[in-house]
């Protein structure tokens, strides 16, 4: 399981990429793609087209760091997310632990949360 700090915000791209892009073609997807800035210590989440192979790009104080997985089984499921018709979709950092372990979130119901600052 993931521990991150709150303060790190998780960004998946829907756009496939192409996994042979490394830190700085990735960096340029995040900015072109995704809008955001690499380098500010959130994670940025790519997915191949055939959903078998990922990478996690994030800026760690001192260089771009670079996390990759490939599936010797399977595909990873983004079908809750696949639902909008946007480039991105922010997450939590429970629901990427979800979807890289390959438990598919479609049918997982949310609870409802306290959340600061929000009335009922």
């Amino acid at each position: 399981m993931l521990t991150l700090p709150p303060s790190v915000r998780i960004f998946v791209c829907l756009a496939p990429a192409d996994m042979r892009r490394s830190l700085d073609g990735l960096a340029a997807m995040t900015r072109d793609t995704l809008r955001e800035d690499p380098l500010s210590g959130h994670l940025y989440v790519f997915f191949n087209r055939r959903r078998d192979r990922t990478k996690i790009l994030f800026w760690d104080r001192s260089g771009l760091c670079l996390y990759y997985k490939r599936l010797e089984r399977g595909v990873f499921r983004l079908s809750s997310l696949e639902d909008s018709n946007s480039r991105g979709a922010e997450i939590e950092a429970a629901e990427l632990s979800l979807i890289l372990e390959g438990i598919d979130l479609s049918r997982a119901r949310r609870r409802a949360r306290f959340i600061p600052g929000k009335s009922a």
